[in-house]
């Protein structure tokens, strides 16, 4: 499977170090909210310590589980598909660190080209989160 082998092969130290400006660690405690279904898409994050829940709502607010993250996965990754608010939501499981990637900057390393951006490209394809049935 090419994703499997893309994200085996992936080194988030090496890729981060080709972005600039435009990130930071932040820390979450456990249950702590890093964002919210419906909040702005401004970047995406990447687990460098730490369990987060990905979850989502129904109209008629029955949630679901749509995953559960840890170290070096990404989250919030909806923000680089165009979508101006977050389709679910994430929160950390136990105290957390992440590293947060502005969208621009992102954007900007993703654009490179460069033969380091092709694993992060099959990751972000194959880790497109689905809604269960009935939550639309």
């Amino acid at each position: 499977m090419i994703f499997a082998k893309a994200r085996r092969d992936f080194d988030s130290k090496i890729f981060l170090s080709t972005i600039g400006d435009g990130r930071q660690i932040v820390s979450f405690r456990k249950k702590q909210i890093i964002f919210a279904q419906g909040d702005a898409t401004d970047a995406v994050f990447v687990i460098q310590k730490g369990k987060v829940r990905l979850s989502a709502k129904s109209k008629a607010g029955k949630e679901a589980t749509l995953g559960i993250l840890s170290d070096r996965d990404f989250v919030g990754e909806d923000c680089l598909a165009d979508q101006p608010l977050r389709i679910a939501s994430a929160s950390a499981m136990t105290d957390c660190d992440l590293l947060r990637i502005e969208k621009k900057a992102m954007m900007l390393s993703l654009s490179s080209g460069t033969d380091l951006v092709r694993p992060v490209r099959f990751i972000f394809i194959g880790a497109e989160h689905s809604i269960p049935r009935g939550f639309d």
